[in-house]
């Protein structure tokens, strides 16, 4: 789900790490930022607010007080009062910049927060971009468990007790990587990407399995600091299902599934569970036929193909 975060809350989270300090609208600290994305508003200065991204933060730095320091006091009060007409979330002044008297003035009266930092503007909208897509990108939980496999990150699901975590041991034991297990935290990056890790349990308590009959398993204490990474992509849903309970399965591997998680579709395959069946194993293989597959690589295709071929051939052989 889509994410937000009160300006006040930003002030006071973030304040320190970003040399935060409030000028001026202090009613207006209960405002809501709901995007990333952050805008610096020369053009709308200038006064064309024709496409004016006034839903973003607005970060002014030494080009745009520089401009305004230019105008007469009339002309600029009337440019801020135009661009500031809208319901714009806050105003942040970069590299320490004095804000002309009617910027105050005007952000007291339509309630706009305005805040100050030291930070010169380039570093500053880099670092602060990078905290606002981790706080604000659309995010879910998901039951399930979140292995590294051979550089493909993994989502096991399935319903309760049907061996997820005790298929991400036996992966961690040939060599493999835990991310996450039982509940996973996945966030979409950049509108394509999905990044999986678990869920804020304290640094004590992540990367345990629960292991019916042996209880809970400490992975890195007992497979090493290597067995486990803090997040990974998820790029491919494995889920398990009891034999012969699974409805539909795939025998051919033609037509490549595909699931949606927060709107971003990945290949999904689903893993009958029989006696004897290797279940770590064919998630191993799943995983190579993955990496195949993103080379332009597709074995059912090409086997298709190729049986198609041979009977054509024999059918011409036999008229």
């Amino acid at each position: 789900m889509a994410r937000k975060i009160q300006v006040e809350e930003l002030l006071t989270e973030q304040g320190e790490k970003f040399q935060f300090r409030l000028l001026a609208g202090e009613k207006g600290l209960k405002r809501k930022i709901f995007s990333s994305d952050i805008n610096r508003p020369g053009l709308a200065l200038a006064g064309y607010t024709g496409v004016f991204q006034w839903k973003r933060i607005q970060i002014l730095g030494e080009t745009e007080i520089s401009y305004l320091n230019s105008l007469n006091p009339k002309t600029r009060r009337s440019s801020l009062k135009k661009m500031m007409s809208f319901e714009i979330p806050v105003l942040i002044l970069a590299k320490g910049l004095s804000p002309p008297t009617e910027l105050l003035e005007l952000s007291s009266e339509r309630k706009i927060p305005v805040l100050i930092t030291h930070l010169k503007t380039t570093p500053f909208i880099h670092l602060f971009t990078e905290y606002l897509v981790e706080r604000l990108s659309p995010e879910t939980t998901l039951h399930g468990t979140l292995v590294d496999v051979y550089g493909v990150g993994l989502l096991l699901t399935g319903e309760a007790g049907i061996g997820k975590s005790e298929c991400a041991l036996s992966l961690v034991e040939r060599g493999h990587r835990l991310v996450a297990d039982d509940l996973v935290r996945i966030t979409k990056i950049g509108g394509t990407v999905l990044m999986g890790r678990g869920c804020e349990q304290g640094e004590r308590l992540r990367y345990h399995l629960e292991i019916r009959g042996l209880g809970i398993i400490d992975v890195p204490s007992i497979f090493g600091i290597h067995a486990v990474r803090q997040e990974k992509r998820v790029e491919m849903k494995v889920e398990i299902a009891k034999w012969p309970d699974s409805g539909d399965i795939d025998l051919t591997g033609l037509e490549e599934r595909r699931i949606k998680i927060l709107d971003v579709e990945i290949p999904y395959v689903k893993i009958p569970l029989a006696p004897g069946k290797d279940v770590a194993f064919l998630c191993e293989v799943g995983a190579k036929n993955y990496l195949l597959r993103v080379t332009g690589v597709n074995p059912a295709k090409n086997f298709d193909q190729e049986l198609i071929r041979l009977m054509e051939r024999k059918k011409g052989e036999e008229a």
